[in-house]
C-alpha cells in the first residue's frame, strides 16, 4: 500500500522525497539518544555509507536550538529537520542555518497550519496527515 500512497500524494500534487528508508539515512531523536550525542550519530552514520560503498543524504533531526548548534558546528549532513518548532523557532532556525543545508519542518503540522510553516523559509514540510490520517475506502460488498 505504500506505494499507492506515495502515487496519491504526487497525483495530489504533494511532492515524496524519499519512497523508505533505504533511500536516503534520517536520524531521528532516537537514533541521536541511542548513539550517544548528535557528533556520534553523525559519524556513525558517515562511517556507514563508507563502509558499504553507499551514496546516501543524511537527514538529521533536531528538537531545540542547542541541537541546531551542534549539527551547525559539526557539519556533515543534507538535510536538517525541525521537529515540533513553532513557526517563530522555524522562521530563528532558518535564520542560523543560512542556507547551508536543506531544511525542513515535522512534527504536529497541519493543514491549517502550513503555509505559516512555508513562509519561514523552509525547503521541506513534512505532513504526515497525507498518510497517516486518511481513511481507507470501504470495499465490503455488505448491503446493511
Amino acid at each position: 500500500m505504500r506505494i499507492l500512497e506515495k502515487m496519491a500524494v504526487k497525483i495530489g500534487g504533494g511532492v515524496n522525497h524519499r519512497i523508505g528508508l533505504f533511500d536516503m539515512i534520517l536520524l531521528k531523536d532516537n537514533h541521536v539518544d541511542f548513539a550517544g550525542g548528535i557528533d556520534k550519530a553523525i559519524t556513525r552514520a558517515k562511517d556507514y555509507c563508507k563502509a558499504k560503498g553507499k551514496d546516501l543524504k543524511i537527514e538529521i533531526e533536531v528538537r531545540n536550538f542547542d541541537e541546531l548548534q551542534q549539527v551547525l558546528d559539526l557539519g556533515g549532513v543534507d538535510r536538517i529537520m525541525f521537529d515540533n518548532f513553532t513557526p517563530e523557532m522555524t522562521k530563528k532556525a532558518v535564520e542560523m542555518v543560512a542556507g547551508k543545508y536543506e531544511t525542513e519542518s515535522s512534527g504536529g503540522i497541519t493543514f491549517n497550519t502550513l503555509r505559516d510553516y512555508a513562509e519561514c523559509g523552509v525547503d521541506f514540510i513534512s505532513v504526515g496527515a497525507l498518510t497517516h490520517s486518511v481513511k481507507g475506502l470501504d470495499m465490503s460488498f455488505k448491503a446493511c
